[in-house]
């Protein structure tokens, strides 16, 4: 666990910086909230339950980083997945499993937060199998619907 926390700190220390210069990848889509972090993070939960997704499990970088005395901006990984998905995922290919849970990334900015994810359809693209794609068509979907829901100014 130690070490998990180690190279947790050393990959993501300073992640705001990282993500302004980080290269693009195909099927990442990025989005800006004005929102404070804890407001964007609170917001993004209400819409995975409120969209009928699980919450897997969340990395916490900035929280392992104060278990070392170091304070850096909040950052999250946080992990989605329903047992609807598994079993279609499964069922399509079971090579694919190592794709789940699709994750959310959240990082602090100097000014709101920032969040990322990879498209489903780009995860799963490179298993060639039809099921597949049309479960990731169907995921696309319920992301598109999580983000505006978490950006939603209301």
């Amino acid at each position: 666990m130690k070490i998990f926390r180690i190279i947790c700190l050393v990959v993501l220390f300073g992640s705001p910086a990282l993500a302004e210069r980080a290269p693009k990848i195909e099927g990442t889509l990025v989005f800006q909230s004005e929102r404070s972090f804890n407001d964007t993070l609170s917001r993004l939960k209400t819409a995975i339950a409120a969209h009928k997704m699980g919450l897997v499990a969340e990395a916490c970088a900035d929280c392992g980083a104060r278990n070392f005395g170091v304070k850096i901006a909040g950052n999250r990984v946080v992990m989605i997945y329903h047992p609807r998905f598994a079993i279609r995922m499964l069922a399509a290919s079971i090579e694919a499993g190592v794709e789940a849970p699709l994750r959310i990334y959240v990082t602090e900015q100097k000014h709101g937060t920032q969040l990322s994810y990879r498209l489903p359809s780009a995860v799963f693209a490179p298993y060639g199998v039809d099921d597949l794609d049309a479960m990731a068509q169907d995921l696309d979907a319920i992301l598109a619907a999580i983000m505006a829901d978490t950006l939603n100014e209301k």
